[in-house]
């Protein structure tokens, strides 16, 4: 800090605390906090806040910022290390398993898929049930011949199929689908079961870490980490055995091949380094309070209190209700003029972000794994007022 002369009037600003920062909406957060239901980037614990905040100028006496360590420091390695482990420890990963770290976000994995596994002779199977799962159809087929087993476009994306809906070509090389589409509010709830022996390939960058994924099903597992597992600017990627071994086949550019990404365990270039960090801070935070197991059972209360509201019939719902999204309630008012008073109104009651996605409309409730429980209770509350004024 610069010395003030003599004599002159010096005000000191004290740094913000927990019980100095007014909470202008009267919410009672930490912070003067809101509730904040974006679909991404979502809300993050403050106790991973907090101690990003005690470490941002000087982290652990090393006299410098995560954002400002060499990637190659034995600092920085352990950052990186201990956040790859602690992700595999939350998701029950094999060690023969890999688990990447990268950047370009999930939609970069929309490309990186079909050419990490490029099977001659065959041919991915696409299921399309979302405004990402048909992005994703989209970059496949300008890569390969692509045949779509199944979508829900007929129905308005309102639906996941049953196992045995989708039809696979014999040539299959893997399947293909999304488990939360985040625009509609449409989850499996589950680890599809395929009749087929190709690759099972899964976008799950809304719900990863809130359920358990028994990875039996599965050989590749991406998501963006900026809902459930941290900040923008990663993108975990996890491979089964046979997974890796296709991918191993391949002759790619450095940044677009997985296997010499897990041969580097993901410092194969600069890494985002303080993203990485922070996602480590978020798994620590899972482990510490329970793991998946214990924010599962979290996730599903949340939400139901937002159905029970949805289903007293003043608000319709847009999924079916066997794969109603625990992250992403969609649904609408009676009328669009509703839509947006409704949005209008819960942003000026500490609210933030319920506005549905540009493409549908609508209102959408974003409550992923760092999202308080008492922010269901309180927009279920809202809810409920603003259907008895304005029913």
């Amino acid at each position: 800090m610069v010395a003030a002369r003599a004599g002159a009037s010096v005000a000191i600003r004290y740094p913000l605390t927990m019980l100095e920062t007014q909470d202008k909406h009267g919410l009672g957060l930490p912070y003067g906090r809101i509730y904040n239901f974006s679909a991404g980037p979502g809300a993050l614990p403050v106790e991973v806040l907090e101690e990003a905040k005690d470490d941002l100028l000087n982290y652990k006496g090393t006299g410098m910022s995560v954002m400002e360590m060499s990637h190659r420091g034995k600092t920085y390695d352990d950052i990186h290390m201990t956040a790859l482990a602690n992700l595999r420890k939350l998701l029950g990963a094999p060690d023969d398993w890999g688990v990447l770290m990268l950047q370009g976000g999930a939609s970069l994995q929309n490309a990186m898929v079909p050419m990490n596994l490029k099977m001659e002779g065959k041919r991915p199977n696409y299921i399309d049930t979302g405004h990402w799962g048909h992005l994703s159809l989209g970059d496949a087929k300008l890569m390969t011949d692509v045949h779509v087993a199944y979508s829900s476009e007929g129905t308005g994306f309102d639906r996941a199929p049953s196992d045995d809906e989708p039809q696979f070509t014999p040539d299959v090389s893997y399947v293909y689908y999304t488990s939360n589409e985040t625009v509609g509010g449409v989850d499996y709830l589950r680890d599809a079961t395929f009749n087929t022996d190709a690759l099972v390939v899964c976008d799950a960058s809304s719900n990863i870490l809130s359920r358990k994924f028994d990875l039996t099903k599965y050989d590749v597992i991406f998501a963006g980490a900026q809902k459930t597992q941290g900040p923008a600017g990663v993108t975990t990627v996890i491979l089964s055995p046979r997974a890796l071994e296709v991918a191993a086949q391949q002759k790619l550019p450095l940044m677009l091949s997985w296997t010499k990404a897990h041969k580097a365990h993901s410092i194969h270039n600069t890494p985002p380094c303080f993203a990485i960090y922070m996602c480590g801070l978020y798994y620590q935070w899972l482990l510490k309070n329970g793991g998946v197991d214990w924010i599962a059972p979290i996730n599903e209360r949340k939400a139901a209190k937002v159905y029970e509201v949805i289903d007293e019939g003043f608000y319709k719902g847009h999924a079916v209700k066997e794969n109603r999204s625990r992250m992403n309630i969609t649904f609408k008012c009676p009328t669009e003029e509703l839509d947006k008073k409704f949005a209008d109104e819960a942003e000026a009651n500490g609210f933030s972000t319920l506005a549905g996605h540009r493409s549908v409309g609508g209102i959408r409730v974003s409550m992923y794994n760092a999202f308080p429980e008492s922010g269901a209770d309180a927009i279920a509350q809202f809810m409920r007022e603003f259907a008895r004024k304005n029913g």
